[in-house]
């Protein structure tokens, strides 16, 4: 743990959390009440709220629940403010053959395009609930389109990992690694959380000194180099080193939350 910087507990302050692991447990597409109670507190008291999440989309469940002012999706590449599209990475052509230029046999790949699935199911594996839910197009209709991530799940997705770190080091690779050993994330130069938080305090008036960002995984280390503060959600080790406080998970956030609500309110 970073135990040099101390947490802001005044205006102005920005409040951005990842979503899977952090703000909901994995996969889910609801915040717990007493969180969302506790970021409308919040939100009240003047604090500033933003999702900046590996998923493509911020569920409707979650963006509507609470008055976030940014979201960002995509692992930072893609970024809305108030509502408004403010940035899309996307890969080049040449970029995207290399990806695609696998030796991973029977991967399950998606290429991800403004909210649409492409992918080819191997016919050995189920579609994962969350995919049979929105839908998907095959992947050969995903040729023109503007694709902003790639995923991969493959237990040998580590030697591809290496292959594109090599010979695309521009690109952002999240994941071949604890906990999501089988699991790649591909997104275009500059799309990482880091940047989003950047683009995103910027457009709400806050310095980035006053930001708290809460992560459990890799993809939140880009964020947490960028924050004012880093509360790590979990206990990943590769993220401890980067992070100023820790608490046990999802289920501990409201309470956190409310603490900092209290602080602020006394100050009042």
């Amino acid at each position: 743990m970073n135990s040099e910087r101390t947490r802001p507990a005044d205006l102005p302050l920005l409040l951005a959390f990842d979503l899977d692991g952090t703000l909901v447990p994995e996969l889910s597409n609801e915040l717990p009440d007493d969180t969302a109670q506790a970021l409308e507190r919040l939100h009240g008291l003047g604090v500033q709220l933003a999702v900046i999440t590996g998923r493509d989309l911020v569920p409707a469940s979650i963006a509507e629940r609470v008055a976030f002012g940014a979201l960002a999706s995509q692992n930072g590449g893609r970024v809305e403010i108030g509502g408004e599209l403010h940035a899309s990475a996307q890969f080049t052509d040449a970029e995207l053959e290399a990806i695609l230029a696998h030796e991973l046999e029977d991967a399950r790949l998606i290429l991800y395009s403004d909210g649409m699935l492409y992918m080819d199911l191997p016919a050995s594996q189920q579609v994962p609930d969350w995919i049979a839910t929105r839908g998907h197009r095959p992947l050969a209709e995903a040729q023109g389109q503007r694709i902003e991530k790639v995923g991969f799940w493959h237990a040998g997705v580590s030697s591809h990992a290496e292959k594109l770190r090599a010979q695309q080091p521009q690109l952002v690779l999240t994941g071949a690694q604890p906990p999501y050993e089988q699991y790649l994330t591909v997104t275009p130069t500059g799309a990482h959380k880091g940047a989003a938080l950047t683009l995103l305090a910027g457009a709400l008036g806050v310095p980035p000194e006053r930001t708290v960002v809460f992560g459990d995984t890799d993809n939140d280390i880009a964020m947490f180099e960028v924050g004012g503060y880093a509360v790590q959600s979990g206990d990943l080790p590769l993220l401890a080193e980067h992070a100023d406080e820790r608490i046990s998970g999802p289920e501990a956030l409201a309470a956190w939350l409310d603490a900092l609500a209290d602080e602020l309110e006394a100050q009042a």
